[in-house]
């Protein structure tokens, strides 16, 4: 949450504080707006398993260099970003003897990137990975460009909810005391939890179809006014 503290209330001097009023009013604003989420991501795995490590892990391996091709070739900064995510290899136990008699091991690719038509392209192009999860967020600046413009809608709505609430207290006006500004930051939002079998070698490269939906992003604001006779 980004969170800014603001004290807008100073004095000229101890005279001038003596002649303040000490009447104070606590409250808050907030304004919101729908964002649509700009960043997809995609998360790809692979397991494998077998009597032996080595034999596991050269098969993990392979389908990951394969994928990390595939990946590469549509990777551009900001656009499309590619990194390999967990990749792990255990043993797997007789539930007799305790013994080892078997390996198992998983392996993950993670793509994300604001071209959502060029991830969702390089999604029907990977064979050796199946996709376990698809989420979409939205990016920092699309983020900051909407707190911006609902900010002054935030701290309009404050300024009057401080006029009227002074008014209805019997009071001439208001002074800004110390004034609390933060913004929500929405997370990701998943889209897809269940496994989605890898795109079979030699049909026709399809696209991941996509929605992305809108994040709500709030503004809030809160703090105290000085009531003025």
């Amino acid at each position: 949450m980004k969170h800014v503290v603001l004290s807008l209330l100073t004095l000229a001097g101890a005279a001038h504080a003596a002649e303040m009023p000490t009447e104070r009013l606590s409250l808050s604003a907030s304004a919101t707006a729908d964002v649509t989420r700009d960043i997809m991501g995609v998360s790809f795995s692979t397991t494998r398993e077998g009597a032996e490590a080595a034999p596991v892990q050269a098969a993990l391996k392979q389908a990951l260099d394969a994928a990390l091709t595939e990946a590469r070739k549509a990777a551009r900064p900001g656009q499309v970003d590619v990194q390999t995510g967990g990749f792990s290899l255990t043993p797997r136990y007789d539930p007799k003897t305790g013994k080892i008699n078997g390996w198992q091991g998983s392996a993950e690719l993670l793509v994300e990137g604001r071209d959502i038509a060029a991830v969702a392209q390089l999604s029907g192009r990977i064979s050796t990975l199946s996709i376990s999860r698809v989420g979409y967020s939205l990016s920092r600046e699309a983020r900051e460009k909407a707190e911006g413009e609902i900010s002054a809608q935030a701290i309009a709505r404050y300024r009057a909810k401080a006029a009227d609430y002074a008014k209805q207290f019997g009071y001439a006006d208001y002074l800004i005391g110390e004034v609390n500004v933060s913004s929500d930051e929405p997370g990701p939002r998943p889209m897809m939890m269940a496994k989605m079998a890898a795109a079979p070698r030699g049909i026709a490269d399809e696209s991941l179809p996509t929605e992305a939906g809108k994040a709500t992003v709030t503004v809030n604001v809160s703090g105290s006014v000085v009531l003025k006779r």
